[in-house]
């Protein structure tokens, strides 16, 4: 009963962020669609659907991906083929993910009101679980920067909003509020090596130089770009693609003039009987497709898709070490 009613108050919240977006993204009929498409020449594909509601992805480097269901509580790997295994069952809102060598580094208690969440890690070697820290505040997104740290961003609403955290694996410091932006949610890694982007309940995306996190500066929000932001990916050229509850959708962000476009839209549950917020898009990645890139998407409809580019389109990521 407890977790019935944490996820009715985590929906409830997401329900009226996407309904202002919706409400804001309405225009009269000789007004231009909303939102604003660019998705000629994307070629989507389904890699495996029917798996629960996933939440969050990361590449495995070989052409396969580590990935969470945040509603059935695993942690689990889908092959190249599409083949889904659960490697960690029974957790408690499982949402980030991001691979460090032979290591799975993951969040636990992604809910507004969960118990405390966690940074868990999980070893490829051997199958074992390691808890790092617990007591995390809603913790969402998960970023491992070049030097090895990872940030986490926090959406819990049990005690005051917290921001992003940073921990580092080598040696287990811990700062809970690296930066204060509230009510995180995505993380990217921005192409000068030197700042991050992330998005938050207002709607908004920020800037935060890695050198002075308390110096975020917004890129992108209401009106030129109407979304509710889960995570996100940038590219060396500078686009940030972001994942959107509000119309389930893939953006294409300018962050230099805050403009933005979808290049998919419609990726939403099939509501029962009617939409419960979040159910759209959930995260963005990056991996190689060959010799070239391609977005990876999860959703909370339960699939993974793949999202080739059109030719001459550069997705090289931002994140030099993955090239």
């Amino acid at each position: 009963m407890a977790s019935r009613t944490r996820a009715r108050a985590r929906r409830a919240l997401f329900a009226a962020v996407a309904v202002t977006a919706a409400c804001v993204g309405a225009a009269p009929a000789q007004a231009q669609a909303f939102p604003a498409m660019c998705a000629d020449g994307w070629e989507t594909t389904t890699i495996v659907d029917g798996v629960g509601n996933l939440e969050n992805l990361d590449s495995d480097g070989a052409g396969g991906f580590y990935v969470t269901g945040i509603v059935d509580g695993y942690l689990g790997h889908v092959s190249a083929d599409g083949t889904l295994e659960k490697l960690v069952t029974g957790l408690e809102h499982p949402a980030g993910v991001r691979v460090a060598g032979r290591s799975v580094y993951y969040l636990t208690g992604d809910g507004l009101t969960d118990p405390p969440g966690t940074l868990q890690r999980y070893d490829l070697d051997t199958g074992a679980v390691t808890v790092l820290r617990t007591g995390l505040n809603g913790p969402n997104g998960l970023l491992l920067l070049p030097d090895g740290d990872l940030l986490i961003s926090t959406i819990g609403v049990l005690r005051a909003p917290t921001g992003i955290a940073r921990y580092r694996p080598s040696t287990g410091e811990f700062t809970e509020s690296w930066s204060p932006v509230p009510l995180t949610n995505g993380l990217a890694l921005a192409p000068d090596g030197a700042s991050i982007y992330t998005g938050n309940l207002t709607m908004r995306i920020f800037r935060v130089p890695l050198n002075a996190p308390a110096d975020a500066q917004v890129v992108a929000g209401p009106p030129d770009l109407l979304a509710v932001p889960d995570d996100m990916e940038a590219t060396r050229d500078g686009d940030l693609y972001v994942a959107d509850h509000g119309v389930g959708a893939v953006y294409r962000v300018d962050p230099a003039t805050g403009s933005g476009c979808a290049i998919v839209t419609g990726l939403i549950k099939r509501p029962d009987p009617i939409r419960m917020p979040p159910d759209g898009t959930t995260s963005v990645r990056i991996a190689r497709d060959g010799d070239s890139w391609a977005l990876f998407v999860t959703a909370m409809d339960g699939a993974l898709r793949r999202l080739r580019p059109p030719p001459g389109l550069d997705l090289t990521p931002a994140d030099s070490t993955r090239r």
